[in-house]
């Protein structure tokens, strides 16, 4: 019988951030063993999900092994990422000999030593099964792609979508390439250009929306079985941070290569195109004081996005509001569990003095002190997130203050604004509200677009602030745009 191999081991590391991530934060983001989580599927194990059922539908075995993946945050601690890293090779291991292993990981896990973590995983993977076996790895379309990971794996199989709505697609796209290698249908061979090209590129406008779709277009004809996008995640200092393109073929290198070039090169020419256009505080607030449109403006908080690293407690836009006098509005979500804790002791309907935010130093601006009301608590609570197949992420317990006109949603599980769930949970509704502030870069487009007359996306300081410039990179090559204006000046 047909035998597969699959596990999941990851995390979004920001090398700016002071957060370190270690065995507690995988624990309270997703940590399972051997399929643990029975049938409610967390996040992240959907694409292990995917292929137990397709693998299933053909009569094949599953050995599924660790599902371990962490909110993003520092460099993971390096007894915690070889822990996890042994334990698979273990398992592994143990299942030998396998048909084909397929690994769900995130694409840009930076240990303490491992500038490369998921690499260093799929190099081990591959010395332990050989050179024959087909290994596949779906990846976060954030991941910073280099020799370990592309040399490792038969195939890297990327979302497409940001925000990320398609990871079950994704996972079919993948196993079915793989499968295909399996079953003697196919040979998938990788080629890849690097963009040199560094920046943040949303799907949902023009002109990468038109690129993307162009990219999708090419799979399936002419021996081109996929092509991702590496847009690349910019805070982390690694010598892969940068955007490429990989083209899978059947058997066919020099295509890929070309085909990855020809792609390449014409997203290379859209850099300028595709960069999201950012608006300062004092613009925002500008906006939000003239806003009179029966939807709500909606403020994107990119620089204090908990799925890039940041610690989500960041106060530089509510202080803004508060002292302008932005009213009717409502903000979310702080990472604050001592807000939340007070706000539960003194439960709700009641009225407390209340230091909010400001925690993690400088990027996370000045703590505020305010007089609150407490308006809605919710234990225990989820988000729901995803595309086809949403899925409810935790985010623990939550709790809703009201100041000078201005709802604060508080929670005690560092996660960014994905959904609505993020204010309805604890009874706020944000298609009321004059101005919603959103702690997240992108991921929240889905849900608050269509109850948005209007999105800024805000630039502050914080931990993700988007001006890639001024970040002080030690290893990551600056032989890119924006860094320089044509890295490729001299070649064509």
């Amino acid at each position: 019988m047909t035998r597969i191999f699959t596990a999941t081991l990851g995390t979004e590391t920001n090398t700016f951030s002071a957060l370190p991530t270690g065995m507690q934060l995988f624990e309270e983001t997703c940590l399972f063993r051997k399929r643990s989580y029975g049938d409610t599927v967390p996040l992240f194990g959907a694409p292990l999900a995917v292929w137990r059922r397709l693998a299933e539908a053909k009569g094949w075995e599953v050995v599924e092994s660790l599902c371990a993946f962490a909110m993003p945050a520092g460099r993971t601690v390096k007894a915690v990422y070889e822990g996890f890293r042994d334990e698979i090779l273990a398992d592994l291991a143990a299942a030998l000999p396998v048909d084909a292993v397929l690994l769900s990981l995130h694409g840009a896990m930076v240990a303490e030593g491992y500038d490369d973590a998921e690499g260093d995983l799929l190099a081990h993977v591959r010395r332990l099964v050989g050179p024959q076996v087909p290994i596949g790895a779906e990846l976060d379309l954030h991941g910073n792609v280099g020799p370990q990971k592309l040399e490792n794996a038969t195939a890297l199989v990327l979302f497409k979508e940001y925000p990320h709505i398609d990871i079950p697609e994704r996972a079919e796209d993948l196993f079915h390439l793989i499968a295909g290698a399996v079953e003697g249908r196919t040979r998938p061979v990788m080629g890849w250009f690097d963009c040199r090209t560094v920046g943040i590129f949303h799907t949902t406008r023009q002109p990468m929306r038109g690129f993307v779709d162009k990219c999708a277009a090419r799979e399936g004809k002419d021996g081109v079985l996929s092509v991702s996008v590496v847009h690349g995640f910019p805070w982390a200092d690694v010598e892969d941070m940068g955007s490429k393109i990989i083209v899978v073929t059947d058997g066919d290198r020099a295509k890929a290569e070309r085909l990855a070039e020809e792609l390449g090169m014409e997203f290379f020419r859209l850099r300028e195109e595709t960069q999201p256009r950012y608006t300062s505080l004092d613009q925002a607030m500008a906006r939000a004081l003239q806003h009179n449109q029966p939807k709500p403006l909606v403020l994107a908080d990119v620089s204090d996005n908990a799925g890039g690293g940041a610690a989500s407690d960041s106060t530089f836009i509510l202080k803004a509001m508060l002292e302008k006098g932005v009213a009717e509005g409502a903000i979310g979500m702080f990472w604050d569990p001592m807000a939340v804790r007070l706000a539960f002791e003194a439960g709700e309907g009641a009225t407390l003095d209340l230091r909010l935010g400001g925690k993690l130093g400088p990027l996370s601006g000045p703590p505020l002190d305010l007089r609150a009301k407490v308006t809605g608590l919710r234990r225990d609570a989820s988000v729901t997130f995803g595309g086809r197949d949403k899925i409810a992420l935790p985010v623990g317990d939550m709790a809703a203050f009201e100041a000078a006109g201005i709802a604060i949603v508080c929670n005690t599980l560092r996660s960014q604004c994905k959904s609505l769930d993020c204010f309805t949970n604890v009874g706020i509704d944000p298609a009321t509200k004059k101005v919603v502030v959103v702690k997240s870069m992108q991921h929240f487009h889905a849900a608050y677009a269509p109850i948005a007359s209007e999105i800024l996306y805000v630039a502050v300081p914080g931990s993700v602030a988007p001006d890639v410039r001024a970040l002080p990179y030690r290893k990551a090559s600056r032989a890119q745009w924006p860094f320089i204006a044509d890295p490729f000046a001299g070649e064509r």
